[in-house]
């Protein structure tokens, strides 16, 4: 009994030998289903323990796991095992690697890596929770508390790799690392550049914030440094400062440029501000805002200005002066109203804001000549008749002169056709029921002005001011069922609020003009015909011949216009004789000279026009098997000319030829055109009534003759690749130059060219390694104009160039271009440009070079070409001292 009695006391075992496993097990069982035990009091005590330690351990979600090789259960260490490619998934946690230990007892998982058969560590763990993916080289995370540790991490946020060597995470939002490197390089083993702070706070999609940072390249470190650092992550617009470059001008000292601040303002609409600054007292200010709203609109703003000295105070050539520029674009999309359209195209400002600008890259736009705008409100009505009405304001620019014309506005009205005659039911047919008849209006306040007088209180004195109502009456029919003949008459009503009354003053001695404010009107009408058919030919060859067929279509016409005299409309008055013996004489004019639509023609006027189109084609078949195509030999060969029944002399007027010969279909087209005059001319070069013929000449006089074709072609052509089109994103035709670059591209703040596509070479093509791959991607567009003038027998050619653009890829990430042209008239190249631009991978280098001329300058771009790190960069600008 005493022995026995012992044996049952066993609770009463010290300390270090309680930690049996049994003992432990039967503990735990009562806590666990406390309703069916019958224990004693003391046992019942530590239920308030228990009780917290069992709400650590439950897991708010299930736990799943696989392993390839083997799962083994430890229930001595209370431990799982998995091996070789294992995975558990808790809610939307997942982690997979070669090796995972799952420890029940502390809700905790540990991840490695494993050997393979070279003894390479392989199947390295990847964490993954939601869209965030961490790899690191091992890891420890707990169940309860979703806190890990994690050695040797590398993951992926935006744009950003993240590599730490000991990496806590307290929660999905937030990460503390130690010995950190991150970079945007795309070679994440060997990155040839990257930051690396010892310690750093780093939310996902959000930003990284770290204590003292230093910039490595290719591993060196280098001494750009800085004692705290912040790196937004967000893919969402966020606002921010925009670091300036920095350099040196020749007239204006030491510079930043483009410095600033980014406003995200909202979804739909931002605001950059950005600022230059020159230590002789220049300053430049731009302000661009681009607004969307998806199926409504879009566009862009861009308002620029600057002061510009030049030398110093107290220097002769001191001077200072200001200039600006502002751009709009807006368009409307075709889904917001169907019935009305708002749109927008301005471009305006300093005539000489491209030329003088000292922050202005692009030469297309400094060669740009002419600067138009244009607002417009349209909108239809669905009544019956359809009206259509339209408002502009409109303005041309001409840079050189410096004169521009507006108008503000423009208003336009219009009714569709009307059909009085027509049948109810079945097709209109004769005459009669063809005849129909339309309704236009037009107002226009027209201003022509200088820049000095641009919007000040003169430009608005001299507006001129009208409207102008035109109702077109027309009918047409067929006859003997071959020839097509229309018939019309043109009524048009001028409205003028201003006219001009001229005298001459003979104590002056020179003519008098007098403003008469008031309405005033004229009238004005004609009537035109025409009559016109289309005659076919077609040459048939063998049938084994690789020329099928060639048809020629042959399209003449004859029309005839009729003009009355409107002469009552003009007025006299008398130049008397003078001293000196000048005779007395009588000058005839309009009191509608120098209004909007000008006075009314005063002769009357009988014409004859005669035309005829010609187009060549061809059926080619190129094998036995090929299917037939069609192939434009000669594309509408058209020639032209009328004859004056009411004139006393010079009847017949010039002979117009004009045509388009086909080279390369949808390619090259080159286009020509000349005039034949039978006039001769005589001492004096002027057009006598005398054949060219009966006075020792030819039977025809060439006046005038041009020739141009332009072509563009590339690599793409023959690998059935395809360009880019798109206009609207051109910055030099957006700033009113060419749609092309044959003047030359700009380059952007972050080192690109304008229109710069950006392809991935090297991963369209494959590896650096691929030396082998012998397609080098290139372009060309040529642009060739010819012009001779002979209207005075100076048989000279007036102007006569060939400009070409072109870009090579010599290598995946060497690319080399050059725009330029050659003046064969005054033996000179034009305006010529030329390009170098490395992909660096992580970085973008390019070289712009202009090497004489005006505009003789060169650029140097270095920089990082992730968005997110663009204000990393080094930049060198050096132009030409404008004074020399």
């Amino acid at each position: 009994m005493l022995f026995f009695s012992h044996k049952i006391t066993a609770q009463e075992i010290p300390a270090k030998e309680g930690i049996r496993i049994p003992a432990e097990r039967d503990s735990v069982a009562p806590i666990q289903d406390s309703i069916n035990i019958q224990a004693p009091v003391p046992v019942i005590t530590v239920t308030g323990q228990d009780t917290v330690r069992r709400q650590n351990q439950a897991l708010t979600d299930q736990v799943i796991y696989t392993a390839e090789d083997y799962m083994r259960l430890s229930p001595r260490e209370n431990r799982l095992y998995l091996y070789n490619n294992a995975e558990v998934t808790y809610g939307d946690i997942h982690i997979a690697a070669g090796k995972i230990v799952m420890d029940n007892e502390k809700n905790e998982v540990y991840a490695y890596g494993i050997p393979d058969s070279t003894g390479a560590y392989t199947q390295t763990p990847v964490f993954t929770q939601a869209q965030s993916v961490v790899r690191p080289d091992s890891i420890r995370f707990n169940f309860d508390t979703e806190k890990a540790l994690v050695f040797n991490s590398r993951t992926e946020q935006g744009e950003f790799k993240v590599f730490g060597e000991v990496t806590k995470r307290e929660n999905d939002s937030v990460f503390y690392m130690k010995n950190v490197r991150f970079t945007t390089s795309e070679d994440e083993e060997d990155p040839d550049y990257y930051f690396y702070a010892r310690k750093i706070k780093f939310v996902p999609d959000k930003k990284i914030v770290t204590g003292l940072v230093n910039m490595y390249i290719a591993d060196v470190p280098t001494p750009l440094g800085l004692p705290f650092g912040y790196f937004p992550m967000t893919d969402e617009e966020t606002s921010g400062f925009i670091i300036p470059s920095f350099g040196e001008d020749n007239n204006r000292g030491y510079y930043l440029q483009n410095g600033g601040y980014y406003f995200a303002i909202s979804d739909y609409v931002d605001l950059t501000t950005l600022g230059d600054y020159y230590t002789n007292g220049s300053y430049g200010l731009r302000l661009e805002s681009s607004y969307a709203m998806r199926y409504r609109f879009r566009g862009n703003l861009s308002f620029r200005y600057e002061k510009l000295i030049n030398s110093e105070r107290g220097f002769p050539d001191y001077s200072e002066g200001s200039i600006y520029n502002l751009r709009w674009n807006h368009s409307q999309d075709q889904k917001a109203n169907p019935s009305s359209r708002f749109s927008a195209s301005v471009n305006l400002g300093s005539s000489d804001y491209y030329q003088a600008s000292t922050n202005q890259t692009n030469s297309g736009s400094r060669l740009t000549n002419t600067l138009s705008s244009s607002v417009s409100y349209s909108k239809t009505f669905p009544i019956e008749p359809q009206v259509n009405l339209s408002i502009t304001a409109t303005h041309s620019q001409n840079t050189n002169t410096q004169q521009i014309n507006m108008t503000l506005p423009t208003v336009q009205a219009s009714v569709a056709r009307i059909y009085p005659f027509e049948p109810k039911i079945g097709a209109k047919k004769g005459v009669f029921e063809n005849i129909n008849l339309q309704y236009n209006f037009r107002g226009e306040n027209r201003f022509t002005t200088t820049d000095s007088l641009f919007f000040k209180p003169e430009m608005f004195e001299d507006a001129v001011m009208g409207a102008q109502h035109t109702v077109p009456i027309s009918t047409n029919f067929k006859l003997f069922n071959y020839l097509s003949v229309s018939a019309g008459s043109n009524y048009t009503e001028n409205w003028v609020f201003k006219t001009f009354d001229r005298s001459y003053d003979e104590e002056l001695q020179r003519e008098v003009l007098d403003t008469v404010t008031g309405f005033d009107s004229y009238r004005t009408y004609n009537f035109n015909t025409s009559i016109g058919t289309t005659i076919y030919g077609t040459m048939n060859f063998k049938p084994d011949s690789k020329y099928q067929a060639i048809r020629h279509v042959i399209r003449p016409s004859i029309s005839y216009n009729i003009n009355p005299g409107f002469d009552h409309y003009y007025e006299t008055y008398l130049i008397p004789e003078t001293a000196d013996g000048r005779e007395e004489r009588e000058v005839e004019y309009s009191r509608f000279q120098g209004t909007l639509y000008g006075p009314p023609g005063k002769r009357f006027s009988s014409s004859i026009g005669l035309s005829l189109s010609n187009t060549f084609e061809a059926k080619v078949k190129d094998s036995a098997d090929a299917e037939i195509r069609k192939v434009k030999l000669l594309n509408n060969l058209n020639v032209s000319t009328s004859y004056n029944l009411a004139g006393d002399s010079l009847k017949l007027s010039p002979i117009s030829v004009r045509g388009s010969i086909p080279v390369v279909p949808n390619k090259l087209d080159i286009n020509f055109g000349a005039n034949l005059d039978i006039y001769a001319l005589n001492n004096d070069n002027r057009r006598i009534d005398k054949l060219n013929i009966n006075n020792g000449g030819s039977l025809f006089r060439m006046t005038n003759a041009n020739m141009s074709f332009g072509y563009s072609f590339s690599s793409r052509d023959f690998t059935g690749g395809t360009e880019n089109t798109n206009r609207l994103s051109n910055e030099t035709f957006r700033n009113g130059g060419r749609p092309d670059d044959l003047f030359g591209k700009g380059m952007e703040m972050d080192g690109t060219f304008y229109d710069e596509e950006e392809e991935q070479v090297a991963e369209e093509e494959g590896p650096d390694n691929q030396w082998y791959n012998f397609s080098i991607p290139w372009d060309l567009r040529l642009a060739y104009t010819m012009n001779y003038a002979n209207n005075a027998r100076q048989s000279e050619i007036s102007s006569h160039s060939l400009m070409f653009s072109g870009d090579v890829e010599l290598s995946p990430r060497w690319t080399v271009g050059a725009s330029s042209g050659y003046d064969f008239v005054n033996n000179g190249f034009t305006h010529t440009q030329l390009r170098f631009a490395r992909d660096l991978k992580s970085w973008r280098m390019t070289f712009n070079w202009t090497p004489f001329g005006r505009y003789e300058q060169w650029n140097f771009f270095i920089g990082i070409k992730s968005a997110l790190l663009r204000d990393i960069k080094y930049e060198k600008r050096r132009q030409n001292d404008r004074q020399l």
